[in-house]
């Protein structure tokens, strides 16, 4: 997912290699410029607004912004007593925020004694991301992570001739499949419903959250656990997949133009980073009060 995180270049899970003579650092944390405008919300009010965020990329976590502590609202910061000490920024001081009356403990933090390699951390302030109300890039939400620019989606029509079968039985087939490509992953297959016995399927209660694709469903197939899923409303970016059945072929015989397919290494999602989980909790904000823009779901 994106540049070091699941399957991407800087991440320990990476598919790919740096064509080098030399082997490279097992860590590389990356830093650029977001040029995106992106704020934050807590207590009903603004506490930070920026258009010069930095995002920092490290090995196995999601990105995380950081904004000049210039761009945080006066008087919502309040230094705490608790310090942490990061592998490779050093020293870490913890801040609790308060506004409109409403105080979160240990919800933002700052690199104060970062090497010299690392001084564009200096004066910088990320904060917890569900110590917050909610982030924002101009006046939409953006829910599980700060968005990574390398994490791409393309959706291609295609002709190939695929079918699923379970237990001797045809769940689905097609020649009309979409090809869903999503940086760090293999591809995935997406079924008009015309075309899958949904007689075989069970609907479940579990559900999961993408920050790029949204809420996801999953379905049974007889003894076939969770080994069906959709996207029943998806962000309008993957609009295209809305409705379409997918499959699990580690679950189920999945064949394309006649191959079978089996599950690639590292294509499982890891839900949970070091600092944040991908759940429906923030997925479902509280209802929009006045003065605050509409969020995004």
């Amino acid at each position: 997912m994106g540049l070091s995180w699941q399957q991407g270049p800087l991440a320990h899970g990476a598919i790919g290699r740096f064509l080098t003579a030399e082997p490279l650092p097992e860590r590389m944390p990356f830093a650029e410029p977001l040029r995106r405008r992106m704020r934050v919300r807590f207590g009903g009010e603004w506490i930070a607004d920026s258009e010069n965020v930095l995002l920092l990329h490290e090995p196995g976590r999601y990105p995380v912004a950081y904004f000049p502590v210039t761009d945080v609202t006066d008087g919502v910061l309040d230094l705490a007593t608790h310090t942490t000490s990061h592998r490779d920024f050093g020293q870490t001081a913890w801040y609790s925020i308060t506004a409109n009356g409403s105080t979160k403990d240990r919800a933002a933090y700052e690199h104060i004694a970062v090497p010299a390699h690392a001084s564009v951390l200096n004066g910088r302030i990320a904060f917890a991301w569900r110590a917050v109300d909610g982030f924002y890039e101009e006046d939409e939400r953006i829910v599980g992570h700060a968005a990574d620019p390398y994490h791409r989606i393309d959706i291609r029509d295609t002709s190939r001739h695929l079918t699923v079968h379970h237990d001797g039985r045809v769940i689905a087939d097609t020649t009309r499949p979409l090809a869903l490509y999503e940086s760090g992953f293999a591809p995935r297959w997406y079924v008009p419903r015309e075309d899958v016995t949904e007689s075989a399927l069970t609907p479940v209660e579990n559900r999961t959250f993408c920050p790029y694709k949204g809420i996801c469903g999953y379905f049974d197939i007889g003894d076939a656990r969770l080994a069906a899923w959709t996207y029943e409303e998806p962000w309008p970016e993957v609009r295209r997949v809305g409705g379409l059945m997918s499959f699990e072929a580690d679950k189920v015989e999945v064949r394309l133009d006649g191959v079978r397919l089996h599950l690639e290494p590292g294509q499982s999602v890891v839900p949970h980073g070091i600092d944040r989980d991908l759940s429906l909790d923030e997925v479902a904000p509280a209802r929009q009060t006045s003065g605050t823009p509409p969020l995004v779901s």
